[in-house]
């Protein structure tokens, strides 16, 4: 087959040929033994085959006069034989059931299967009937599809374009009495009909066909274009169609001439879905969407063109992959770090081998489930509620979606506002017999003693330290050996040289021993031996220990009752004072009297507590350089120096292991059992992945907004999650899951790095840095991150600040405020009301001439007000707390159990409130918007996603427990 193959690499790419029926990685050949791995990409009737994902295309296999099989003694692979004769290739998948996915697609893929499909697609739309539209014998005007409009001045989400047309039969040759009318909307990505609709007719007529880029009218100079009516063959002309632009309603008293002013209108949506939404920075966030559009009127009987838009992202599934690797490489480091430490006494081994296994048994679990996630296809971006007790699947978000819609007026631009919406972040494999996280960790809290524990940075100190002493201890005994040895030479040069390498050296020694952190550890082992000297420890693995210190070496000094907070002062200074010793034997036997000669008796026994180093000393003084040798005078004091370091390193050692250890315990067995730490963990990269996603499309919003940027590196983000949980039953223990967990994302930071280029992979975010100071690198296009501040530019990390704010208003929330506990509830509250409080507070010093912040004040005192409120289902609390978080540009998350039913109630309210308030929706058509959006937009084709149909799990006896706004209308529950 001829071919361009420019053209085909750039079919085979993601970002310009949409949706393919398939993709993924395959074992790809021409040899049933030399397979190799290739990823796949199945569209129309070519299936490329490329190195990588992204990477060079290799092959294309055209799918015509060819023969799809499976290969009898393999389940996992099929064989395409071509009628040419050209060899046969092998496919094989990783999975029996992705080998018969593979299989009916590629049977599929050739030109009689899609003859096949065009031919019932025109059976389809021949034979389905909508409601009826205004209708003439040989004309017929319509506005949108469909059902034309419900009552008020709203038209269906499914059923409008957001372009009004009518269209014209002229010049028609029938043969019937009536003309059947069909308009179909073709999705040209995936060849597939979107919507449709037909007049309603007394005798039905297929005359012929027509088409037309809905584009090409746009930019159009007139408002309508003529087309020629043909039939199916394309040989006869049959008539003649006319499409034109409608006049949006209301626009009358413009200044702009009608004829102008709805092409004006329908330009700027255009311009926003093809040129914002189609970014390579949306591109590489957002996949998988949904649209919907509505038509609203406003208290001034002029017209607001709404776009609701539901997403899914590749995030959910990238962000999770990449927490685990770096959980697996954190434990695999902290194993390496504690089985360097050597030898060590029974207790502070036991210690060890309890870090070791609880370690083994997280990277083991971790690994597993990394492999389970991997043998996923690579196109995976959504976990449905159904799955979100699957062990596997616990540390993906469930339902996650960013939810944004657009509000264009005759008056002013698109105007988006975001919101994310998921399931509460909540491990479900482990369910909540015993409580969430909350309960759990304060359980383990009270049953843990109060050990001392030290942070990443004084662990890393202590290896430091204990690798230097290990380095230098070495060092000084030699060159105090070679000391000995040259002073038999009599060479005073020889003698000096050595002399000053010991000196540097031993200098170095006593510099590393005079850290703080020694001594404070020396306390604490002192501290925590004494407090439990007369009882025994039990380890998490069962294993009984006495408490007691790490080697047998320098414990003489700790088992005393009492300790000298000096000792370890003396046991350094001890080292540095028989250096100068030394230093100055050495000048003496050199005959350098002028030098510093002598260190008196009591400054030897305050400094170093040693009757021999003063017996020494003074009998060498009264000894001349010539009396005796060299060695003999230099021998007691190297000796003596030797001793003090040996002592010095002891105690340094037990200190740094002690911290080490301790360290390590903090992080890992004093956390609790390993379920116990998987469930923050999975709970945490759920919070993470959809904070994550919010704040990608705040800063993608908010590039031209220098206040908003500068708002980013000076103060943070405020991430407000809004939680519509009840405090009765198993949504107890959510709600304790999702407290810690959004909790934990105060330890996330954010930093913008440029991108190597503008591919969808490259425009990920990535993770760095460790479990409790996790950092978010968040790349942009290298022009988009050329136009940031500098501090943004230069790294400047950007603080999370996360809130959390719930309110139950199901059925069972009525059984906990009658006849249980909501003080969970209020807790959280008034926990994240204060919170929120300092947040504002800062940023309003920072920033006090911004725009906006002047109501603040008053909606952070009726958020105040609102939390100590005791009412009942007081759902005004989530709506100022939402107030304040777009006052200040934060980022708005919104979950109940799955983010199916109760969460479409919140986001669809949500909407309809903004549009009242901020774009002047009528107030008497608010209700009627509302029930719109519930029964035909976004959120009902969640519910198809989630469960396969098209009703919220509601019931009409639940419904009489909800408040008012939160009801959906009838007919779209059951």
């Amino acid at each position: 087959m001829r071919m361009n193959h420019s053209q085909l690499l750039f079919l085979s790419r993601e970002e310009t040929s949409g949706n393919f029926q398939k993709e993924g990685t395959l074992r790809v050949g021409r040899q049933e033994r030399a397979l190799t791995d290739r990823f796949c990409r199945l569209r129309g009737n070519l299936l490329f085959v490329l190195k990588t994902q992204g990477g060079k295309l290799e092959e294309v296999l055209l799918l015509e006069r060819c023969e799809v099989m499976k290969l009898p003694d393999h389940d996992r692979r099929l064989a395409v034989s071509f009628e040419s004769g050209d060899r046969p290739v092998f496919l094989e998948s990783s999975s029996t059931a992705e080998c018969a996915s593979w299989l009916v697609l590629l049977r599929d893929a050739n030109t009689e299967t899609l003859r096949r499909r065009i031919a019932q697609l025109c059976t389809l739309i021949s034979t389905h009937t909508a409601t009826t539209l205004h209708t003439q014998e040989h004309s017929a005007h319509f506005t949108g599809g469909g059902d034309a409009g419900g009552a008020g001045g709203v038209e269906a989400a499914a059923k409008v374009s957001p372009l009004h047309l009518t269209v014209e039969c002229r010049i028609v040759v029938s043969v019937a009495a009536r003309v059947q009318l069909q308009v179909c909307v073709i999705d040209t990505h995936t060849h597939t009909v979107r919507k449709h609709c037909c007049c309603q007719i007394v005798e039905r007529s297929f005359l012929g066909f027509t088409s037309f880029s809905i584009r090409d009218l746009l930019k159009s100079k007139e408002p309508h274009v003529s087309l020629s009516l043909r039939t199916m063959d394309g040989v006869n002309e049959v008539g003649e169609v006319k499409v034109s632009r409608l006049q949006m309603e209301g626009e009358s008293e413009d200044k702009t001439p009608p004829e102008h002013k709805c092409p004006a209108l329908c330009d700027s949506l255009h311009s926003s879905v093809h040129e914002k939404e189609n970014s390579p920075m949306m591109r590489a966030v957002l996949c998988a969407q949904v649209c919907k559009v509505y038509r609203f009127q406003t208290e001034d009987q002029r017209w607001l063109l709404v776009r609701e838009q539901m997403s899914e992202t590749p995030l959910s599934f990238s962000l999770p992959k990449q927490l685990l690797s770096m959980l697996i490489n954190e434990h695999t480091s902290r194993v390496q770090e504690v089985k360097e430490l050597g030898d060590l006494s029974p207790h502070w081994d036991g210690v060890r081998h309890d870090v070791i296994n609880h370690c083994n048994h997280l990277i083991g679990c971790y690994q597993e489930t990394l492999t389970e996630l991997d043998k996923l296809s690579a196109s995976s971006c959504f976990k449905s509620s159904s799955s979100k007790s699957e062990k596997h699947l616990r540390f993906i978000p469930t339902n996650l979606h960013s939810q944004r819609m657009e509000v264009t007026s005759p008056d002013s631009t698109g105007v988006w506002y975001e919101f994310i919406t998921f399931g509460a972040p909540a491990d479900h494999h482990q369910a909540f017999k015993h409580g969430g996280l909350k309960r759990l960790l304060s359980k383990r809290t009270n049953h843990s003693g109060s050990s001392v524990s030290y942070s990443q940075d004084e662990s890393c100190r202590a290896r430091e330290l204990l690798a230097s002493v290990a380095q230098l201890q070495p060092l000084v005994f030699g060159l105090a050996e070679e000391l000995l040895s040259v002073s038999l030479e009599l060479n005073a040069a020889r003698l000096q040289q050595v002399l000053d390498s010991l000196t540097q050296q031993t200098d170095l020694f006593v510099h590393a021993l005079k850290d703080e952190l020694v001594k404070s550890a020396l306390l604490a082992i002192h501290t925590q031996r004494s407090t439990d000297c007369t009882s025994s420890h039990v380890h998490s693995n069962g294993l009984l220990c006495d408490k007691t210190p790490a080697n047998q070496e320098g414990q003489t000094s700790l088992r005393g009752a009492e300790y000298d907070e000096e000792e370890w002062d003396r046991a350094w200074a001890n080292v540095a004072m028989i250096l100068s010793c030394i230093i100055a034997m050495g000048d003496r036997l050199q005959g350098r009297e002028d030098r510093p000669q002598e260190v008196t008796s009591s400054e030897q026994q305050d400094a170093t507590g040693d009757t021999n180093c003063q017996n020494t000393a003074s009998s060498s003084s009264s000894s001349s350089s010539s009396a005796s040798s060299w060695q003999e005078q230099l021998l007691p004091l190297v000796v003596t120096l030797r001793d003090c370091v040996r002592e010095a390193v002891g105690k340094a050692r037990d200190a740094m292991t002690f911290v080490v250890l301790q360290g390590a315990v903090a992080r890992t067995v004093a956390q609790g059992s390993s379920q116990l730490v998987q469930r923050r963990h999975a709970v945490f990269s759920q919070a993470l992945s959809a904070v994550v996603c919010g704040f990608m499309l705040k800063l993608y919003g908010g590039l031209e907004d220098p206040e908003f940027l500068h708002q980013l590196h000076s103060v943070g983000v405020l991430a407000q999650f809004e939680g519509l949980l009840s405090t009765y039953g198993d949504e107890v223990g959510m709600l304790e899951d999702m407290e810690v967990g959004v909790a934990d994302l105060s330890g996330v930071t954010f930093t913008i790095t440029e991108a190597k280029t503008e591919q969808p992979d490259d425009l990920l975010p990535t993770l760095s840095g460790g479990w409790g100071s996790l950092v978010v690198e968040v790349p942009l296009p290298p022009e988009t991150f050329g136009s940031l501040p500098r501090e943004l530019k230069e790294g400047r990390l950007i603080r999370l600040h996360p809130v959390l704010f719930n309110i139950g208003i199901n059925q069972q929330q009525s059984l906990a405020e009658r006849f249980g506990d909501s003080s969970l509830q209020e807790r959280v509250n008034q926990q994240s009301c204060e919170r929120l409080k300092t947040y504002c507070n800062t940023l309003r010093d920072r920033q006090p001439d911004t725009a906006g912040l002047q109501s603040l004040p008053d909606l952070l005192s009726s958020l105040d007000h609102s939390v100590e409120t005791r009412k009942r289902k007081n759902v005004e609390v989530l709506w100022i707390a939402a107030a304040v978080c777009r006052t200040v540009n934060g980022v708005r998350l919104t979950s109940c159990k799955s983010a199916k039913d109760r969460t479409a109630m919140s986001v669809t309210l949500e909407q309809c409130a903004l549009l009242r308030e901020r774009h002047t929706l009528s107030q008497q058509h608010f209700s009627t918007a509302l029930d719109c959006m519930r029964r035909d937009g976004c959120r009902m084709e969640n519910v198809q996603k989630n469960v396969g149909c098209r009703k919220f799990a509601f019931s009409g006896v639940q419904l009489l427990t909800f408040p008012k706004l939160y009801r959906p209308p009838d007919g779209s529950y059951g």
